[in-house]
Protein backbone atom coordinates (compact mmCIF):
# COMPACT_ATOMS: atom_id res chain seq x y z
CA UNK A 1 0.00 0.00 0.00
CA UNK A 2 1.26 3.53 -0.80
CA UNK A 3 2.28 5.59 2.20
CA UNK A 4 0.72 8.95 2.98
CA UNK A 5 3.25 10.78 0.80
CA UNK A 6 1.57 9.37 -2.31
CA UNK A 7 -2.14 9.56 -3.09
CA UNK A 8 -3.84 7.25 -5.59
CA UNK A 9 -7.08 8.84 -6.79
CA UNK A 10 -10.02 6.46 -7.07
CA UNK A 11 -12.09 9.31 -8.50
CA UNK A 12 -9.41 10.79 -10.74
CA UNK A 13 -10.10 14.43 -11.69
CA UNK A 14 -9.93 15.45 -15.34
CA UNK A 15 -8.34 18.51 -16.96
CA UNK A 16 -10.99 20.26 -19.05
CA UNK A 17 -9.23 23.46 -20.07
CA UNK A 18 -5.81 25.16 -20.15
CA UNK A 19 -4.28 28.42 -21.27
CA UNK A 20 -0.72 29.76 -21.42
CA UNK A 21 0.77 33.21 -21.83
CA UNK A 22 4.47 33.48 -22.73
CA UNK A 23 6.90 36.37 -23.07
CA UNK A 24 8.87 37.47 -26.14
CA UNK A 25 12.02 35.47 -25.29
CA UNK A 26 9.90 32.35 -24.74
CA UNK A 27 8.15 33.05 -28.03
CA UNK A 28 11.52 32.73 -29.78
CA UNK A 29 12.36 29.55 -27.87
CA UNK A 30 11.79 25.90 -28.71
CA UNK A 31 8.03 25.82 -28.01
CA UNK A 32 6.98 29.31 -29.10
CA UNK A 33 4.43 28.01 -31.59
CA UNK A 34 2.64 25.91 -28.95
CA UNK A 35 1.83 28.62 -26.41
CA UNK A 36 -1.68 30.02 -26.64
CA UNK A 37 -0.69 33.70 -26.37
CA UNK A 38 2.79 35.13 -26.84
CA UNK A 39 3.80 38.71 -26.12
CA UNK A 40 5.87 41.05 -28.28
CA UNK A 41 6.71 43.16 -25.24
CA UNK A 42 7.07 41.82 -21.69
CA UNK A 43 5.42 44.91 -20.20
CA UNK A 44 2.13 43.73 -21.76
CA UNK A 45 0.88 47.32 -21.99
CA UNK A 46 1.50 48.03 -18.29
CA UNK A 47 3.83 50.53 -16.58
CA UNK A 48 5.73 47.99 -14.44
CA UNK A 49 6.84 44.39 -14.80
CA UNK A 50 4.94 43.42 -11.66
CA UNK A 51 1.68 44.75 -13.13
CA UNK A 52 2.46 42.95 -16.37
CA UNK A 53 2.91 39.67 -14.49
CA UNK A 54 -0.43 40.20 -12.78
CA UNK A 55 -2.15 40.93 -16.10
CA UNK A 56 -0.62 37.79 -17.60
CA UNK A 57 -2.01 35.74 -14.73
CA UNK A 58 -5.47 37.30 -15.09
CA UNK A 59 -5.44 36.53 -18.81
CA UNK A 60 -4.41 32.91 -18.30
CA UNK A 61 -7.15 32.32 -15.72
CA UNK A 62 -9.90 33.98 -17.74
CA UNK A 63 -8.97 32.23 -20.98
CA UNK A 64 -8.57 28.81 -19.31
CA UNK A 65 -12.06 29.14 -17.87
CA UNK A 66 -13.27 30.05 -21.34
CA UNK A 67 -11.38 27.10 -22.85
CA UNK A 68 -13.16 24.79 -20.42
CA UNK A 69 -16.51 26.16 -21.60
CA UNK A 70 -17.27 27.61 -18.20
CA UNK A 71 -17.92 30.90 -16.42
CA UNK A 72 -16.45 32.32 -13.22
CA UNK A 73 -19.44 31.11 -11.25
CA UNK A 74 -18.75 27.52 -12.31
CA UNK A 75 -15.36 27.51 -10.57
CA UNK A 76 -15.52 26.43 -6.93
CA UNK A 77 -11.96 27.41 -6.01
CA UNK A 78 -8.94 29.19 -7.46
CA UNK A 79 -5.47 28.02 -6.41
CA UNK A 80 -2.79 30.56 -7.29
CA UNK A 81 0.89 31.05 -6.63
CA UNK A 82 3.96 32.86 -7.97
CA UNK A 83 7.47 33.96 -6.99
CA UNK A 84 6.85 37.48 -5.73
CA UNK A 85 6.67 38.38 -2.04
CA UNK A 86 3.31 37.51 -0.51
CA UNK A 87 2.35 35.93 -3.90
CA UNK A 88 0.92 39.30 -4.95
CA UNK A 89 0.63 38.42 -8.64
CA UNK A 90 -1.80 35.63 -7.78
CA UNK A 91 -3.77 37.41 -5.07
CA UNK A 92 -4.03 40.63 -7.07
CA UNK A 93 -5.22 38.59 -10.05
CA UNK A 94 -7.79 36.81 -7.90
CA UNK A 95 -9.51 40.10 -7.09
CA UNK A 96 -10.69 40.20 -10.72
CA UNK A 97 -12.72 37.02 -10.24
CA UNK A 98 -15.64 36.26 -7.95
CA UNK A 99 -14.10 32.93 -6.96
CA UNK A 100 -12.90 31.67 -3.54
CA UNK A 101 -9.12 31.89 -3.54
CA UNK A 102 -6.30 30.00 -1.82
CA UNK A 103 -2.72 31.21 -2.23
CA UNK A 104 -0.07 28.52 -2.64
CA UNK A 105 3.70 28.91 -2.51
CA UNK A 106 6.04 26.18 -3.67
CA UNK A 107 8.47 28.35 -5.63
CA UNK A 108 8.95 26.78 -9.06
CA UNK A 109 7.13 23.60 -7.94
CA UNK A 110 3.86 25.52 -7.59
CA UNK A 111 1.99 24.10 -10.61
CA UNK A 112 2.53 20.48 -9.54
CA UNK A 113 1.65 21.38 -5.96
CA UNK A 114 -1.60 23.05 -7.06
CA UNK A 115 -2.59 20.16 -9.33
CA UNK A 116 -1.95 17.67 -6.52
CA UNK A 117 -3.96 19.70 -4.01
CA UNK A 118 -6.82 20.27 -6.45
CA UNK A 119 -6.92 16.56 -7.27
CA UNK A 120 -7.19 15.72 -3.57
CA UNK A 121 -10.05 18.19 -3.04
CA UNK A 122 -11.99 17.04 -6.09
CA UNK A 123 -11.42 13.34 -5.50
CA UNK A 124 -12.44 13.82 -1.87
CA UNK A 125 -15.75 15.33 -2.93
CA UNK A 126 -15.46 18.77 -1.32
CA UNK A 127 -15.13 20.59 -4.67
CA UNK A 128 -16.19 19.85 -8.23
CA UNK A 129 -14.24 22.36 -10.33
CA UNK A 130 -10.92 24.06 -9.47
CA UNK A 131 -8.65 26.46 -11.36
CA UNK A 132 -4.88 26.11 -10.85
CA UNK A 133 -2.80 29.11 -11.91
CA UNK A 134 0.84 30.09 -11.59
CA UNK A 135 3.47 32.13 -13.35
CA UNK A 136 6.66 34.16 -13.20
CA UNK A 137 8.31 37.11 -14.92
CA UNK A 138 12.03 37.49 -15.58
CA UNK A 139 12.23 41.18 -14.78
CA UNK A 140 10.15 41.16 -11.59
CA UNK A 141 12.04 38.12 -10.28
CA UNK A 142 15.41 39.73 -11.01
CA UNK A 143 14.39 42.86 -9.13
CA UNK A 144 13.28 40.84 -6.10
CA UNK A 145 15.89 38.10 -5.85
CA UNK A 146 18.98 39.62 -7.46
CA UNK A 147 19.51 43.11 -8.89
CA UNK A 148 17.48 45.60 -10.94
CA UNK A 149 18.08 45.15 -14.66
CA UNK A 150 19.38 48.72 -14.93
CA UNK A 151 22.56 47.71 -13.06
CA UNK A 152 23.56 45.35 -15.86
CA UNK A 153 25.09 42.76 -13.52
CA UNK A 154 26.93 39.86 -15.14
CA UNK A 155 25.29 36.46 -14.79
CA UNK A 156 27.49 33.48 -13.82
CA UNK A 157 27.60 30.34 -16.04
CA UNK A 158 25.61 28.25 -13.52
CA UNK A 159 22.63 30.63 -13.55
CA UNK A 160 19.23 30.10 -15.15
CA UNK A 161 16.86 32.54 -16.84
CA UNK A 162 13.55 33.11 -15.06
CA UNK A 163 10.67 32.36 -17.42
CA UNK A 164 8.22 35.09 -18.35
CA UNK A 165 5.05 33.05 -18.58
CA UNK A 166 1.81 32.14 -16.83
CA UNK A 167 -0.52 29.17 -17.12
CA UNK A 168 -3.83 27.97 -15.79
CA UNK A 169 -5.47 24.53 -15.81
CA UNK A 170 -9.10 23.78 -14.98
CA UNK A 171 -9.79 20.50 -13.16
CA UNK A 172 -13.15 18.93 -12.49
CA UNK A 173 -14.70 15.67 -11.34
CA UNK A 174 -13.75 13.03 -13.89
CA UNK A 175 -16.34 10.41 -12.97
CA UNK A 176 -17.65 8.65 -16.11
CA UNK A 177 -15.57 10.95 -18.32
CA UNK A 178 -12.66 10.26 -20.64
CA UNK A 179 -9.69 12.51 -21.12
CA UNK A 180 -6.49 13.65 -19.40
CA UNK A 181 -6.75 12.71 -15.73
CA UNK A 182 -4.56 13.06 -12.66
CA UNK A 183 -4.41 9.51 -11.35
CA UNK A 184 -1.85 9.89 -8.56
CA UNK A 185 0.26 12.47 -6.75
CA UNK A 186 3.28 12.49 -4.49
CA UNK A 187 3.88 15.40 -2.15
CA UNK A 188 7.58 16.16 -1.77
CA UNK A 189 9.67 16.50 1.35
CA UNK A 190 11.96 19.46 1.97
CA UNK A 191 15.51 18.30 1.16
CA UNK A 192 18.59 20.41 1.87
CA UNK A 193 22.03 19.32 0.64
CA UNK A 194 23.74 22.48 1.85
CA UNK A 195 23.97 24.36 -1.46
CA UNK A 196 24.44 28.08 -0.77
CA UNK A 197 25.04 29.43 -4.28
CA UNK A 198 21.91 31.38 -5.26
CA UNK A 199 23.01 31.19 -8.87
CA UNK A 200 22.98 27.39 -8.91
CA UNK A 201 19.35 26.43 -8.42
CA UNK A 202 19.68 23.13 -10.27
CA UNK A 203 22.14 21.74 -7.73
CA UNK A 204 19.88 22.84 -4.87
CA UNK A 205 16.73 21.23 -6.30
CA UNK A 206 18.04 17.99 -7.82
CA UNK A 207 18.31 16.09 -4.48
CA UNK A 208 14.66 16.90 -3.72
CA UNK A 209 13.65 15.69 -7.19
CA UNK A 210 15.47 12.42 -6.59
CA UNK A 211 13.82 11.96 -3.18
CA UNK A 212 10.30 12.51 -4.57
CA UNK A 213 10.85 10.40 -7.67
CA UNK A 214 12.20 7.50 -5.65
CA UNK A 215 9.21 7.69 -3.30
CA UNK A 216 6.67 7.88 -6.13
CA UNK A 217 8.10 4.92 -8.03
CA UNK A 218 8.22 2.81 -4.86
CA UNK A 219 4.74 3.76 -3.68
CA UNK A 220 3.09 3.21 -7.07
CA UNK A 221 5.14 0.09 -7.88
CA UNK A 222 6.24 1.58 -11.20
CA UNK A 223 9.53 2.13 -13.00
CA UNK A 224 10.64 4.89 -15.39
CA UNK A 225 9.82 2.57 -18.30
CA UNK A 226 6.13 2.68 -17.36
CA UNK A 227 5.85 6.30 -18.49
CA UNK A 228 5.89 7.80 -21.97
CA UNK A 229 7.52 10.89 -20.48
CA UNK A 230 9.06 11.90 -17.17
CA UNK A 231 9.15 15.68 -17.02
CA UNK A 232 10.97 17.66 -14.34
CA UNK A 233 10.37 21.32 -13.71
CA UNK A 234 13.38 23.56 -14.04
CA UNK A 235 16.51 21.76 -12.95
CA UNK A 236 18.30 23.10 -15.99
CA UNK A 237 21.27 21.42 -17.64
CA UNK A 238 23.34 20.95 -14.51
CA UNK A 239 20.44 19.91 -12.26
CA UNK A 240 19.26 17.42 -14.87
CA UNK A 241 22.68 15.76 -14.95
CA UNK A 242 22.81 15.64 -11.15
CA UNK A 243 19.39 13.98 -10.98
CA UNK A 244 20.40 11.37 -13.56
CA UNK A 245 23.56 10.62 -11.56
CA UNK A 246 21.67 10.34 -8.25
CA UNK A 247 19.17 7.98 -9.82
CA UNK A 248 21.86 5.79 -11.40
CA UNK A 249 23.59 5.41 -8.03
CA UNK A 250 20.32 4.08 -6.64
CA UNK A 251 19.64 1.76 -9.56
CA UNK A 252 17.02 3.98 -11.21
CA UNK A 253 17.76 4.49 -14.89
CA UNK A 254 16.30 7.57 -16.58
CA UNK A 255 16.38 6.96 -20.32
CA UNK A 256 15.26 8.85 -23.42
CA UNK A 257 11.80 9.38 -21.92
CA UNK A 258 13.19 11.87 -19.38
CA UNK A 259 13.28 15.63 -20.12
CA UNK A 260 13.64 18.80 -18.08
CA UNK A 261 11.61 21.90 -18.94
CA UNK A 262 14.36 24.27 -17.87
CA UNK A 263 16.85 22.55 -20.10
CA UNK A 264 14.66 22.59 -23.21
CA UNK A 265 12.57 25.79 -23.08
CA UNK A 266 15.18 28.00 -24.74
CA UNK A 267 17.55 27.38 -27.66
CA UNK A 268 21.32 27.31 -27.16
CA UNK A 269 21.59 30.57 -29.10
CA UNK A 270 19.50 32.45 -26.51
CA UNK A 271 22.35 32.56 -23.98
CA UNK A 272 20.46 31.39 -20.90
CA UNK A 273 23.43 29.32 -19.64
CA UNK A 274 21.86 26.43 -17.67
CA UNK A 275 18.40 27.08 -19.14
CA UNK A 276 15.11 28.33 -17.76
CA UNK A 277 13.60 28.55 -14.27
CA UNK A 278 10.59 30.11 -12.55
CA UNK A 279 7.03 29.03 -11.77
CA UNK A 280 6.06 29.63 -15.38
CA UNK A 281 8.77 27.40 -16.84
CA UNK A 282 7.22 23.94 -16.53
CA UNK A 283 3.70 25.37 -16.25
CA UNK A 284 3.58 26.78 -19.78
CA UNK A 285 5.12 23.64 -21.28
CA UNK A 286 2.81 21.27 -19.40
CA UNK A 287 -0.35 23.21 -20.21
CA UNK A 288 0.41 23.56 -23.90
CA UNK A 289 2.38 20.95 -25.84
CA UNK A 290 2.34 18.21 -23.17
CA UNK A 291 -1.39 18.53 -22.50
CA UNK A 292 -2.08 18.58 -26.25
CA UNK A 293 -0.08 15.39 -26.76
CA UNK A 294 -1.85 13.69 -23.88
CA UNK A 295 -5.23 14.76 -25.19
CA UNK A 296 -4.42 13.51 -28.70
CA UNK A 297 -3.22 10.16 -27.40
CA UNK A 298 0.41 10.61 -28.46
CA UNK A 299 1.26 10.31 -24.76
CA UNK A 300 -0.68 7.89 -22.58
CA UNK A 301 1.07 8.41 -19.27
CA UNK A 302 3.23 11.36 -18.16
CA UNK A 303 4.95 11.88 -14.82
CA UNK A 304 5.19 15.60 -14.13
CA UNK A 305 7.53 16.68 -11.33
CA UNK A 306 7.98 20.40 -10.75
CA UNK A 307 10.88 21.45 -8.55
CA UNK A 308 11.31 24.49 -6.33
CA UNK A 309 14.13 26.25 -4.44
CA UNK A 310 12.73 27.47 -1.12
CA UNK A 311 14.94 30.48 -0.59
CA UNK A 312 14.31 34.16 -0.01
CA UNK A 313 16.40 37.30 -0.32
CA UNK A 314 16.67 37.48 3.47
CA UNK A 315 17.78 33.87 3.99
CA UNK A 316 20.41 34.18 1.25
CA UNK A 317 21.85 37.33 2.82
CA UNK A 318 22.03 35.52 6.16
CA UNK A 319 24.16 32.77 4.62
CA UNK A 320 21.45 30.09 4.80
CA UNK A 321 21.58 27.09 2.49
CA UNK A 322 18.85 26.50 -0.10
CA UNK A 323 16.24 23.82 0.66
CA UNK A 324 14.56 22.13 -2.30
CA UNK A 325 11.11 20.62 -2.87
CA UNK A 326 9.58 18.56 -5.66
CA UNK A 327 5.92 17.57 -6.09
CA UNK A 328 4.70 14.97 -8.56
CA UNK A 329 1.46 14.30 -10.42
CA UNK A 330 0.81 11.48 -12.86
CA UNK A 331 -1.29 12.44 -15.87
CA UNK A 332 -2.95 9.75 -17.97
CA UNK A 333 -5.17 9.67 -21.03
CA UNK A 334 -7.89 7.34 -19.80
Amino acid sequence: MPDKQTVIFKNAPIIVGTFTVAGPKEKKGVFGDYFHLTLDNDLFGEKTFEKAECKMMETAIARAIEDAGKKDGDIDLLLGGDLLNQTVSSSFSARKFVIPYVGVYGACSTMAEELALAACLISGGSHKTIACATGSHFSSAERQYRFPLELGNQRPPTSQWTTTGTACAILEDGTNKKGVKITSATFGKVVDFGVIDVNNMGAAMAPAAFDSLKAHLANTHTSPDDYDLILTGDLGKMGQEILIDLCERDGIKLHKNYCDCGQMLFTNKQNTFMGASGCGCSAIILNSIIYDRLKSGKYKKVLYMATGALLSLVTSQQGESIPGIAHIVCLENC
